[in-house]
């Protein structure tokens, strides 16, 4: 085939692309009759190409040097190399690019420069070896003017006097950006290195940019903007925007292809008392960000100052409010319960009674839509069932070779230093083909000379292993987000301190993940069950949930859940999406910003890790209550989203439904059916007199007490074979939860719900114990 020129038209290899720019190439290149392949450096033995088109540098493989070594001799016929990237891109390469003679290409362009480009390499497909080369299209001047510091800090200052005259609309911001990992190794560039990353940084910055917005270099290292804006919520979203682009795109550095973790913090202009403050709160702002590391922008908020006479020494409580004070915070758990049971069952039969006396009796309308809320909750749980039954495998062999990997284990050392040990030796066990990094990331409020001095004898003697202390860390999701610049693994695995995967779980998970999974959940196995009753029920609830609950939901509403531990990201992915740790739950928030988007998470009964159950009542309370807050908390924030979103199908925002907001409910709705009743016998005038024999209540009862004995079935039959042999846990867990688990596990939920309504957020680690 020719095209209208006489020029064969020859398949072309693209290397090294992101989306963006993917989407520019691909359309006009098969307009013209090209046929396209996206590729990597080893297609080039596997084809014969007669032009290739590629990045300045290759995500993940290094710069330009890379591609020179594409036209190595062992190449009978080699392609021709169209270089395509922005300007800085181009500025940063351009001297390895005029040594392999490759001919540029800016980045935007017209389809029309891309298509004569083409046209005219196949036609002259010799490498120009000319020491200067002429980009094919100009170098665009750039939007934003970078700044100094002083000149920014006088248009802040006049930007101040417009808002405050109200000459002014919107809100204005003054914003701090800085690059977290190039702190490392800021010093040892040059100077036009470090101007050109900036660069880089304001054509992401100015794709959103107005007219009116200023960019700066600021004397601390960091970027400066002043960002007008029509409100807060508008400049948290322009900003959360520039964070996620900065944080997917490739840097250029010194011929390197690199990434980096932006950390941006910002205050209000005219709600400072100068432009000199404004930009130490938004300094001060972005310290606390650059905490976290979760590409959220954090605004600046002023402390609460003290009222004027506040100074004065308080009085002291009266033995009586003392004592009070003390009973109240003893016994704070089972006031809570004692309130949430007067809401739960008090109040709606005090409603039902009061409506009724007066001629309005809603108590057979609250009935019919209690047995249809039972029902379909049954309905799934049986459904989830049957589902799970169905064993699904990874495909056999990965659909590429094994790639570097990283497990990343997250860890509160003084709490589990006497475990940490044992933990870091089994992923040290752990047989994969490829190179596997295993980072600890983990904080600790004090030195602890004795177990980190082992630490770093266990990394003296294992290269592989990087113990990583991250300071001022108070969260799990820190301690991950503090790893993921260190990580070099294509795909990484998180997992808690407590946790024992087994040896060919890196590989099941490549064979997920190589064929289309962005995330891997895999089972989590109790191995103290013997601990102590705690444990025991712990650990066949476990199976339940990671046996029969997480595979029966995925293949019934056609999403997984990554529930923090044992599971297994595309790093691109874990980079993008980060861990919140303003989240009780960050593993669930994740989840649902992956899922959301349109990614795909699978749940794998047979991918294995061993962890500890909690051995006590009250530390399975304390982690319960927070599991049970953390999900509330990402029930009111994504419910709305998932049923907005473009990426989910009809199937699954009924499952989104399903499990952000019927399974919420349930700990409110399944008790109504007692306040029911009792509004009955008072109407009747004694429970006799009530007619029990009511073919609906009967019939949905027994449906829905089904579901105990159903569901051990279940988890019987799909149970780890440790676990299994244990035949007498399950009768165990069977009388325990209709004795009580049931009910407890219904009043955490309750407990937690009004938590969250007193705004009691604080994170409880959960007590670990070696056995």
């Amino acid at each position: 085939m020719d095209d209208k020129n006489g020029l064969h038209v020859a398949p072309l290899l693209l290397i090294g692309f992101g989306s963006e720019m993917v989407i520019d190439l691909i359309p006009p290149l098969e307009a013209a009759g090209y046929a396209v392949k996206l590729g990597t450096p080893a297609d080039l033995a596997s084809g014969q190409w007669r032009l290739v088109i590629s990045a300045p540098a290759i995500p993940g493989l290094g710069g330009m040097e890379l591609l020179a070594a594409l036209h190595a001799p062992g190449l009978v016929s080699p392609p021709g190399l169209l270089v395509v990237g922005t300007v800085w891109q181009l500025a940063s390469a351009g001297a390895t690019a005029d040594a392999i003679g490759a001919q540029w290409l800016t980045w935007p362009f017209e389809p029309q420069a891309l298509i004569q480009s083409v046209q005219a390499m196949l036609r002259d497909p010799t490498p120009r070896l000319a020491p200067s080369l002429e980009p094919v299209a100009p170098l665009p001047e750039p939007l934003l003017a970078l700044l100094n510091e002083d000149r920014f800090l006088e248009l802040v200052a006049e930007e101040r006097d417009e808002q405050r005259a109200g000459r002014s609309p919107g809100e204005s911001f003054v914003v701090a950006l800085r690059l977290d990992e190039f702190e490392r190794y800021r010093e040892r560039l040059a100077p036009g290195s470090r101007k050109g990353l900036w660069r880089q940084v304001v054509e992401l910055v100015e794709l959103d940019a107005l007219a009116d917005q200023k960019v700066a270099q600021g004397e601390s290292g960091d970027l400066l903007l002043l960002w007008p804006s029509s409100s807060r919520r508008q400049a948290a979203r322009q900003l959360q925007a520039i964070s996620s682009r900065i944080a997917t795109h490739y840097f250029e550095l010194q011929g390197q292809s690199m990434q980096f973790s932006p950390v941006i913090g910002y205050s209000s202009v005219p709600r400072s008392a100068d432009a000199a403050e404004a930009l130490g709160h938004a300094r001060e702002a972005l310290s606390q960000a650059r905490l976290r590391l979760d590409l959220q922008p954090t605004l600046y908020r002023s402390r609460p100052t003290a009222k004027p006479g506040s100074g004065r020494p308080a009085r002291e409580p009266s033995v009586l409010t003392a004592f009070l004070g003390r009973l109240r915070q003893k016994n704070a758990l089972l006031i809570q319960y004692v309130f949430t049971m007067v809401l739960g069952l008090v109040i709606p039969f005090l409603v039902y009674w009061g409506l009724g006396s007066v001629g309005f009796d809603i108590s057979s309308g609250v009935y019919i839509f209690v047995v249809v809320y039972l029902v379909l909750t049954t309905l799934g749980i049986w459904a989830e069932g049957f589902l799970a039954l169905k064993r699904v495998d990874p495909p056999g062999e990965p659909a590429t070779p094994y790639p570097p990997a990283t497990a990343i284990i997250a860890a509160y050392l003084p709490n589990e230093a006497p475990i940490i040990e044992d933990t870091i030796r089994a992923f040290l066990r752990v047989q994969y083909p490829g190179h596997l990094q295993i980072i600890l990331a983990y904080n600790t409020p004090h030195f602890m000379p004795e177990i980190e001095e082992r630490l770093m004898q266990i990394a003296r003697e294992h290269p592989r292993f990087v113990p990583m202390r991250v300071r001022k860390s108070t969260s799990k999701a820190q301690n991950v987000n503090a790893a993921l610049p260190y990580a070099t693994g294509e795909f990484m695995a998180v997992f808690d301190a407590d946790h024992e995967p087994d040896p060919d779980s890196f590989r099941r998970a490549w064979r997920w993940l190589s064929h289309g999974a962005d995330v891997v959940q895999g089972h989590c196995f109790i191995r103290n069950g013997a601990a102590s009753w705690v444990a025991r029920m712990v650990a066949v609830e476990f199976e339940q949930i990671y046996a029969v609950n997480h595979p029966g939901r995925a293949r019934l509403h056609g999403f997984g859940i990554f529930g923090g531990s044992n599971g297994y990201w595309r790093s691109g992915l874990l980079r993008e999406l980060r861990m919140h740790g303003f989240m009780l739950t960050e593993d669930i928030d994740s989840s649902m910003r992956a899922v959301v988007r349109g990614r795909r998470i699978v749940s794998d009964l047979y991918l294995v890790s061993r962890e500890l159950a909690p051995e006590t009542l009250s530390a399975l309370t304390q982690q319960r209550l927070r599991w049970a807050q953390g999900w509330l908390q990402v029930s009111m924030r994504w419910i709305i989203p998932a049923l907005r979103s473009r990426s989910l199908s009809v199937r699954q925002k009924l499952g989104m439904m399903y499990l952000l907001a019927l399974r919420e409910a349930y700990p409110w709705v399944s008790m109504q059916i007692l306040p029911l009743i009792a509004y009955w016998a008072v109407e009747a005038g004694s429970l006799s007199r009530i007619n029990w024999v009511i073919p609906l209540f009967v019939v949905t009862t027994l449906f829905t007490l089904s579901t105990g004995p159903g569901q051990i079935l279940f988890v019987y039959k799909l149970a780890d074979p440790q676990i299994k042999k244990h035949t007498s846990w399950f009768w165990f867990f069977v009388v325990v939860s209709i004795l009580f688990y049931a009910g407890l596990k219904n009043a955490w939920g309750r407990i937690a719900h009004l938590k969250e309504a007193l705004g009691e957020t604080t994170w409880v680690v959960t007590t670990r114990t070696k056995t």
